[in-house]
């Protein structure tokens, strides 16, 4: 046993020489001059991309964003911004952050940073955040064009932590119902969860939904703890499996502030990893109602680990499981490439899977049993208790996105004096009730043969992102709330 030990180590010491040796030749001996980091990189990402999807190598070059995103925020000015022809627009400046708190606005135009032109260019996106970002409490000086005074000014503002938002929106509904939209789990998201879950308390809410469409996932503690708010003490929310079989569980605990409300969970195609965590763990507690389509089915845990100089890997270290017990990780096959597996998505619209509820496939040696003895299924996402197809009504043709995009903000920057005193109920119930606005955009449409299906839908596409562009998340959410299938699902549970 002993020799055996000593053997594998001796193996496992030769390996990272072997690799350098290879290198070592390349930059000495081979013909021509090559990047050898670049070699490297390519042969990491090569290996990861034999173990399983979701092992993936980070350069480190996207390191710092891919940190930021975890983690939840980074240090900046705080703006969203988006290029309006050649120049840097605001679109809106972030809550709490240091370009607000300096009076920036929205609409406003950033030509210069530090004296460095930043217009006029068609600058690349790293560029222009290498200009605004930068260390905590350090000084940029930004030369701002705001139309609506027709003024260029300075403005001095001090780099700050700036907050990445996780809860997109939270409000009440209607008089019982509250809506909370998490867009991802990231450090700072249970925090903001709680939050807002507090203010709807105070507004007496007896029911909530949670909105995890689109959410990739996250961190799997900050799911339990988000989970804890809904189960009751020693409910058990998921457990993890290593290489070893050793078996990790987590518990929910007494602190709960949600457990007796009733609940409802929103998942598509995309909600993957620590949302599946939520629905999976809720699902098999019979706690709550999961609505929409099968999630993405990703039921590995990765583990970021530093690779010494600057880059990471993620690398998957364990398997998770529903309180029930089973794995809602999809299959993938480690021979093959991985293009298969995220071409699932593609696969279940041609199959029909995203229209019918019937086309889901399940396996029977895959089923499980609550306690109340609903019927589960594991081996690839979370099936909801009720099927929402996709909404193909508010489908626009991708040739219509530019025009659209650039017709609302013109529109918003041209009107923002007179949009002021604008609150958004007041947009939703009023805004171009005689088409005016509307018949303005379609002008701008001439030498297209647009079906008066196809001009329904641009209308109300045009209507949310003006809204977007005036009232932001809030806009945007609470306009689309009116024609959203899953919040019908939700009310028409509610009547029942």
């Amino acid at each position: 046993m002993a020799k055996e030990t000593a053997r594998i180590l001796s193996e496992q010491t030769h390996q990272p020489k072997k690799i350098k040796r290879l290198i070592d030749y390349i930059q000495t001996d081979y013909v021509d001059n090559v990047n050898t980091d670049d070699l490297l990189d390519g042969a990491i990402t090569q290996m990861l991309g034999k173990l399983d999807p979701h092992s993936v190598y980070i350069p480190k070059e996207n390191l710092q964003l891919v940190t930021e995103n975890m983690q939840g925020n980074f240090v900046g000015i705080g703006v969203q911004f988006r290029m309006i022809g050649d120049t840097i627009t605001v679109i809106s400046p972030i809550k709490g952050g240091p370009s607000i708190k300096k009076g920036i606005k929205a609409g406003d135009r950033i030509l210069l940073a530090d004296k460095d032109t930043l217009y006029g260019k068609k600058l690349e996106t790293s560029k222009i955040m290498k200009a605004l970002k930068g260390k905590p409490k350090t000084n940029v000086t930004l030369q701002i064009y705001r139309k609506t005074i027709d003024s260029i000014f300075d403005v001095n503002i001090t780099r700050d932590k700036v907050n990445i938002k996780s809860v997109d929106i939270a409000y009440m509904l209607n008089d019982s119902i509250g809506y909370i939209k998490l867009n991802r789990f990231a450090r700072n998201s249970y925090r903001e969860f709680k939050t807002s879950l507090d203010t709807l308390k105070k507004n007496n809410v007896t029911d909530l939904v949670l909105d995890l469409r689109g959410n990739g996932g996250g961190f799997i503690d900050i799911a339990n703890s988000i989970i804890d708010e809904f189960l009751e003490d020693e409910k058990l929310i998921v457990f993890t499996k290593n290489n070893k079989g050793d078996i990790n569980k987590s518990f929910a605990t007494d602190k709960g502030s949600f457990e007796k409300g009733g609940l409802y969970v929103l998942i598509d195609e995309n909600s993957a990893s620590a949302s599946e965590i939520v629905a999976g763990a809720l699902q098999d507690n019979d706690k709550g109602i999961i609505i929409g389509r099968r999630s993405f089915g990703k039921g590995l845990v990765q583990q970021e680990m530093d690779l010494g100089d600057g880059s990471a890997v993620r690398l998957t270290t364990a398997r998770y499981y529903t309180p029930t017990g089973r794995s809602i990780q999809k299959t993938y096959d480690k021979s093959k490439s991985n293009k298969t597996y995220a071409n699932d998505i593609e696969n279940r619209y041609s199959s029909g899977e995203l229209f019918n509820k019937d086309s889901i496939k399940t396996i029977d040696s895959l089923k499980f049993t609550t306690p109340k003895g609903k019927i589960v299924y594991g081996g690839g996402g979370i099936i909801p208790d009720y099927f929402v197809a996709v909404d193909t009504t508010t489908y626009v043709p991708s040739i219509f996105f530019r025009p659209l995009n650039n017709f609302a903000f013109n529109y918003v920057d041209t009107n923002r004096k007179k949009l002021e005193t604008v609150n958004v109920n007041d947009f939703i119930k009023n805004f171009d009730v005689d088409n005016s606005i509307f018949n303005d955009f379609l002008s701008k449409l001439e030498g297209y043969k647009l079906s008066s299906k196809i001009k329904e839908q641009l209308k109300q596409n045009l209507k949310t992102l003006i809204a977007r562009e005036l009232f932001s998340d809030e806009g945007l959410y609470k306009v689309n709330q009116i024609d959203d299938k899953m919040l019908q699902k939700v009310f028409e549970l509610e009547i029942e």
